[in-house]
């Protein structure tokens, strides 16, 4: 062996120091990868200060809700009304039933059904804002077709509503209900074929300004001739004309003076017979 040799292998490190070497790097690597904990120190006087903001915002928040809930501003004392032609307005603010309510209580849909249950009124909308308008009520009113005579007159539209009569309307057809004592009700409903029957019959003879109704012979009218000719239920009234023109010319030919005549059925009509002229 070389002088050089020797010395190389007298200066390579052991087998024991080789190991102890990468048991200390090993270490080293260790605490490198630990990070101590980072401890962060509050000021008392931050929290305290962050406290007394939020305490702050509740204590303003409440006052707020304080003041809604109980200032006057927020009651409803009067209402924003269009669309009425009947009814008058403070008629509309009582039925709405939102007198010195609180806006945050009044549901739009709750008081539009409650205005709609007025026979008078066919549709209702409501809108609820802030003040002065808080509440604002437009309304669409039924309008009369016909007036009907049962002890108390009142309206009826062409549906057959029964509504209050609001004024004098003598160009409507008014219909006088005899043997009946008991008055229509408000809201109830007059047959949909007496409505359409007598409207027909108002539209084929113009000059027909009142017709009577019995709940057994249906809708009638007194003719100039001396005679009453009865249409019962409304059905057919165009039919029922046709025929009953016919009739009265068979009676007149044969010198008939009727008393009362019957088109219930217009394929058999049927007359009383007060006198003939040669009989």
């Amino acid at each position: 062996m070389s002088p050089l040799s020797r010395l190389e292998a007298a200066s390579a490190p052991t087998l024991a120091q080789r190991r102890a070497a990468r048991r200390e790097q090993k270490k080293r690597a260790q605490a490198a990868r630990v990070t101590p904990p980072v401890r962060v120190r509050l000021n008392p006087l931050q929290i305290l200060g962050w406290r007394a903001v939020s305490g702050m915002i509740v204590a303003g928040l409440s006052v707020v809700l304080y003041l809604f809930l109980t200032a006057d501003a927020f009651y409803v004392s009067s209402v924003a009304i269009g669309g009425e032609k009947y009814l008058t307005r403070e008629e509309i603010f009582r039925f709405s039933d939102v007198a010195q309510r609180h806006i945050f209580w009044i549901d739009p849909d709750e008081v539009e059904a409650r205005l709609e249950r007025v026979a008078n009124i066919a549709d209702a909308k409501v809108y609820v804002g802030w003040p002065p308008d808080m509440v604002q009520i437009i309304v669409t009113e039924r309008e009369p077709a016909l007036i009907w005579e049962q002890s108390v007159r009142v309206w009826v539209d062409v549906n057959g509503i029964v509504m209050t009569q609001r004024e004098d309307r003598p160009e409507l057809l008014r219909i006088v209900a005899s043997n009946v004592d008991e008055p229509l009700d408000v809201g109830a409903r007059v047959p949909q074929t007496i409505v359409d029957g007598a409207l027909q019959l108002r539209q084929r003879h113009p000059n027909i300004d009142v017709l009577i109704y019995d709940p057994l012979k249906g809708l009638g009218y007194r003719d100039g001739g001396g005679w009453t000719v009865w249409f019962g239920d409304g059905h057919e009234i165009d039919t029922k004309l046709l025929v009953y023109y016919r009739v009265v010319e068979s009676i007149k030919a044969k010198g008939i003076q009727p008393g009362d005549i019957y088109m219930n059925e217009p394929d058999r009509p049927v007359y009383t017979v007060l006198w003939r002229e040669n009989g």
